[in-house]
């Protein structure tokens, strides 16, 4: 989708796009949509879908998004000026541009990608749901995954 192919081709599959917002549209106000999203203009505002809703938001390297991001599923390979969740899989292609946190499950990241913010894994809804890194009992690592002392 992003690029010509070969070994920096990004690998997830996208739904059918519902919504596109060209390269030369802007919108300036929020966005709450469901299914697929490709942005290869500018939105100055939040783009939001229920996080249970499968939806998938793609940016081109065109793209600039300014607010706060909050999709289930994004394909970035453009801007976002604000902080971005994703509650299930966040994929950063080579061109993707982050000013603020991202907050993920699930992420790629490919070379060239830049994330000027924090990197936060959520951890899922259940301890259960998480493993420890192979040698280490769940009783040696906090509610944060973090090793004790």
């Amino acid at each position: 989708m992003f690029g010509k192919g070969g070994k920096n081709k990004p690998t997830s599959k996208i739904t059918k796009i519902d919504t596109l917002i060209g390269h030369n549209s802007e919108i300036t106000g929020d966005i709450s949509f469901s299914g697929g999203l490709h942005v290869d203009g500018v939105v100055r505002g939040n783009i939001r879908a229920d996080d249970d809703s499968g939806s998938v938001l793609s940016v081109s390297e065109r793209g600039l998004i300014e607010g706060e991001v909050r999709v289930p599923n994004i394909m970035l390979n453009g801007s976002v000026k604000g902080d971005v969740y994703a509650a299930e899989h966040i994929e950063l292609a080579e061109k993707a541009k982050v000013s603020g946190n991202v907050y993920y499950k699930l992420i790629e990241m490919m070379r060239g990608a830049a994330v000027n913010g924090k990197l936060v894994h959520e951890l899922p809804e259940s301890k259960q749901d998480f493993l420890p890194a192979p040698g280490l009992d769940q009783d040696e690592v906090d509610d944060e995954g973090v090793v004790k002392s």
